[in-house]
């Protein structure tokens, strides 16, 4: 099952962070930044839209399901109140799950390869922006926050993303994944533990809650378009 929970929990990310994007898309600083905004946020959400077309080729596993709650990390429960929480999604966030579709991408699944590299050029031009952003703004804690649980979102060393990549479906490894994730974002994780026994493997994050009632309300409207098939 790990291999399926882990794209349906980029899947539900990308989502979720497609729509926190678009929410700046009117109330980022510059025109510049809120046409980006809207773009990045339509980007993510039919990325998401491609890897929750590919769960059902992967196949559901026993006692598995593709509804439920959404498998996101904390920093995109509810929607940002500062710019600076924006650039440190760009930055870091991003830069983790596009790692993860990288390394997906060059693996040994044929569905997974076949579609996930077309997304890696518009993940560059993302990243482009991040860095951009990075440098004209201090995001301070709100990059804490972002590599934090960048980290916990790529999980424990010697577990299932480790597992996957002695498999040949993942061509990172945990302790790569940080490693390019440091050479992107061109700065040091923070110097602070993760407390590996309240992690959740599904969920892939340390802390407990969920999306608010409000951004509920607004998935409604993406729920049937979610699963169908992406073209390849």
């Amino acid at each position: 099952m790990s291999l399926y929970s882990l794209v349906k929990s980029l899947a539900d990310n990308k989502q979720l962070l497609g729509m926190r994007y678009a929410e700046w898309c009117t109330a980022a600083p510059s025109l510049e930044a809120d046409i980006a905004a809207a773009a990045m946020g339509l980007d993510d959400i039919g990325h998401s839209r491609v890897l929750y077309g590919s769960l059902r080729e992967l196949g559901t596993p026993d006692g598995a399901s593709d509804e439920g709650d959404l498998a996101g990390v904390a920093y995109l429960d509810t929607p940002w109140t500062d710019w600076r929480q924006f650039v440190a999604a760009n930055a870091v966030l991003d830069s983790a799950f596009s790692l993860m579709i990288e390394a997906l991408a060059n693996g040994n699944v044929e569905v997974l390869r076949s579609r996930l590299k077309k997304m890696l050029q518009e993940e560059r031009y993302h990243a482009m922006h991040g860095h951009s952003w990075m440098r004209e703004a201090d995001a301070g804690d709100a990059v804490t926050q972002a590599w934090q649980e960048s980290l916990e979102w790529f999980g424990p060393e010697a577990g299932e993303v480790d597992a996957l990549q002695r498999q040949g479906t993942l061509t990172y490894g945990v302790r790569d994944l940080r490693r390019l994730l440091a050479e992107r974002v061109e700065g040091r994780p923070p110097d602070t533990a993760i407390d590996w026994s309240k992690w959740d493997a599904i969920r892939r994050r340390t802390a407990p809650g969920g999306i608010d009632q409000a951004t509920r309300d607004m998935l409604q409207g993406l729920a049937e378009k979610r699963y169908m098939p992406a073209s390849g």
